[in-house]
């Protein structure tokens, strides 16, 4: 296997590509100390130097060569969560460090990385149906309930992947989401059908939950990314308060109580 030589590059080139990498990767999902691995790998193998922050809305990179340095200041993009993305930005990093391929190459392609297939909507719309059906199993939900759960979480999650797409605001999607969810669930309790509509409402909006963002808040309070830290937890906070807006609204509306 050819081994490149990267050498070093132009050091504003070489700026908007960690800012380009640093925004597609903490977006997609990343802690802050695999971004900063994965970064220091790249800057390591091309004999230049990066610092950086993690601001709540912004990350701030300064990019040196030994002899000159620049910095670049970059918006955080909200992008949906893949770990798949992570994972080739991850295998792009060490491809560098290892000397497979040049720098130049590499900035070429990371634009395909970017835009690298996922799974087909209505496909993850499906499992994701599917893992909250069992969810609703797993909190004692009968059969109706289950299939009311799917049913509804089918229909809100193709909803948010919608309204994601049409970029309206994210917190105004889980608030809306959470209401449909809910609201579709109620109905089975209001029509008859079934013992537990409570366990069915109060599981429809499980794939709302910001999981990821909880811990990822954990991890960089652990590594001392404070800043960051907190600015992800009261991001996470936020989206939950949304979620319980919308869960509150569609009981309201149905006149479904959970006690």
């Amino acid at each position: 296997m050819q081994v490149y030589d990267c050498g070093k590059p132009d050091v504003n080139r070489a700026a908007d590509f960690f800012s380009e990498y640093a925004v597609e990767l903490f977006g997609s999902g990343c802690t802050c100390i695999r971004l900063e691995k994965n970064i220091q790998r790249i800057a390591s193998s091309l004999g230049m130097n990066v610092e950086f922050s993690v601001l709540p809305r912004h990350i701030h990179l300064t990019v040196g060569n030994g002899t000159e340095c620049t910095t670049r200041v970059v918006r955080i993009r909200e992008l949906p969560i893949s770990f798949a993305r992570i994972t080739d930005l991850s295998r792009l990093s060490w491809e560098i460090a290892d000397g497979k391929i040049p720098f130049d190459e590499a900035y070429d392609i990371m634009p395909r990385v970017f835009r690298s297939p996922s799974v087909q909507p209505r496909l993850l719309a499906l499992y994701v149906a599917v893992a909250n059906a069992a969810f609703c199993r797993l909190f004692s939900g009968d059969i109706i309930a289950m299939c009311a759960v799917f049913v509804a979480t089918y229909l809100g999650f193709r909803l948010k992947q919608i309204l994601t797409s049409q970029h309206v605001n994210f917190k105004l999607t889980v608030l809306i989401c959470a209401f449909v969810s809910s609201v579709i669930t109620a109905l089975s309790g209001l029509s008859g059908f079934g013992a537990t509509p409570q366990i069915a409402v109060a599981t429809s909006v499980l794939y709302l939950v910001p999981g990821i963002p909880f811990i990822n808040s954990f991890c960089d309070f652990l590594d001392a990314h404070y800043l960051c830290a907190f600015g992800r937890l009261m991001h996470a906070l936020i989206i939950l308060c949304c979620l319980s807006l919308g869960l509150l609204a569609g009981m309201l509306l149905m006149n479904l109580s959970m006690f």
